[in-house]
C-alpha cells in the first residue's frame, strides 16, 4: 500500500484539535502562575505553618504615661490590636482576641475609658469567613493575656481547646474583687469550662517545636508570647504585652499596671535571648508602624 504524503486538508476535525491543544496549554500555563497574597482565600493542604495577620481594632490614648513611658518620650498615640491564626498541617491556633467584638463593624471613635477610643472595622468572624472558617473550626486558642483588648472575641472560641497558664486561669477567674486592672470577666466568660490544657511554662502547640507558647509572667501572672517557626519568612516572636512601644523596648520600660515589674524584666531577658539564638523576627503587637508593613488576611507568612 503506497504511503499517502499528501498534506492533510484543514477541516473542523483538525480545528478542534488546535482547540484541545490550546485549552491543555493554557491549564498548564495557569497552573503554573504564582498567586499574589491576596488571592489565596482557601487554606488548601500544606507543609508547614502558615502565620495570617487580623486586624481587630485600634486603640487611641491621649496621654502614655500608664506604659511607664512619659508624653514627651514618644509621639505615638495610636496602637493596633491584631489576631492571628496559624493554619499548621496538624490543625489551627487562633492567637489574641483582639478589642471586644460589640464594637466590631465601628468607623467612628467610641470612648471606653478616659482618654481612651476605639475603633475596630470588621470582626473576627468575617475575617475567618474570608478563609471559608468559623470559630468552630478552630482547634485551639491561646491569648497571651486576658486583657480586654486580647480577650475581645474570646467567647467565640468557646468550643476550641483553650491553652492557658494555670496563673493566667486562676487570676481571670477567680474572685471579681480581686482581679487586675484590664481584666473584663465578660469578655471571656464562656471559657471558664471549655476544654483547656493548663500549662505551667512552655508548651510545644504541635508537638514539632514549629510553635510554641513561651511563659513570660509580669504583665499579667500568665503572660505568654507564641514562637512561629516559618519555613520561607524565619523565625517570629509574637509579644503579646511584653512590650508596647519600640521605646519599652529600647529603654526597658513596663508599665504601672503590670502585675510584677521584676518579672517582666526577667521576660524581657529571655524573650531577648531566644530573639538571638533563633535570629528570630519580633513583632511588637501593638506596633501600628509595623502592623502597616505587614500583609494581613487573606495573605499568609510560612
Amino acid at each position: 500500500m503506497q504511503e499517502n504524503t499528501s498534506p492533510a486538508r484543514p477541516g473542523w476535525l483538525g480545528f478542534l484539535q488546535v482547540l484541545i491543544i490550546a485549552a491543555v496549554v493554557v491549564f498548564v500555563l495557569g497552573g503554573c502562575a504564582v498567586q499574589g497574597p491576596n488571592d489565596n482565600h482557601t487554606l488548601e493542604a500544606h507543609a508547614s505553618p502558615r502565620l495570617y495577620v487580623f486586624d481587630c481594632g485600634t486603640i487611641y490614648y491621649d496621654t502614655i504615661a500608664a506604659f511607664g513611658v512619659n508624653d514627651d518620650e514618644s509621639d505615638v498615640r495610636e496602637m493596633i490590636v491584631p489576631c492571628y491564626l496559624i493554619d499548621h498541617p496538624a490543625g489551627r491556633l487562633f492567637w489574641d482576641g483582639g478589642l471586644p467584638i460589640a464594637q466590631a463593624g465601628s468607623s467612628e471613635r467610641v470612648e471606653a475609658a478616659p482618654g481612651l477610643y476605639t475603633v475596630y472595622p470588621r470582626s473576627v468572624v468575617d475575617q475567618l469567613a474570608r478563609l471559608n472558617l468559623t470559630p468552630d473550626d478552630i482547634e485551639q486558642v491561646s491569648f497571651s493575656h486576658l486583657h480586654f483588648d486580647h480577650a475581645g472575641a474570646a467567647n467565640l472560641f468557646a468550643k476550641s481547646q483553650l491553652l492557658i497558664q494555670q496563673a493566667e486561669y486562676d487570676t481571670a477567674f477567680g474572685p471579681v474583687e480581686q482581679l487586675p486592672t484590664g481584666f473584663v470577666p465578660s469578655l471571656y466568660s464562656e471559657l471558664r469550662d471549655s476544654r483547656r490544657r493548663l500549662l505551667n511554662g512552655d508548651h510545644d502547640v504541635f508537638g514539632d517545636g514549629s510553635v510554641q507558647i513561651i511563659s513570660t509572667p509580669g504583665h499579667t501572672p500568665g503572660h505568654q508570647v507564641l514562637l512561629v517557626r516559618l519555613a520561607n519568612y524565619g523565625p517570629v516572636v509574637l509579644s503579646g504585652d511584653l512590650y508596647h512601644f519600640r521605646f519599652s523596648r529600647a529603654q526597658r520600660r513596663t508599665p504601672a499596671f503590670n502585675t510584677s515589674r521584676e518579672r517582666t524584666l526577667q521576660a524581657m531577658d529571655r524573650v531577648e535571648a531566644l530573639l538571638v539564638a533563633e535570629g528570630a523576627t519580633l513583632w511588637i503587637e501593638h506596633d501600628m508602624a509595623l502592623f502597616k508593613t505587614l500583609a494581613k488576611s487573606p495573605a499568609y507568612y510560612d
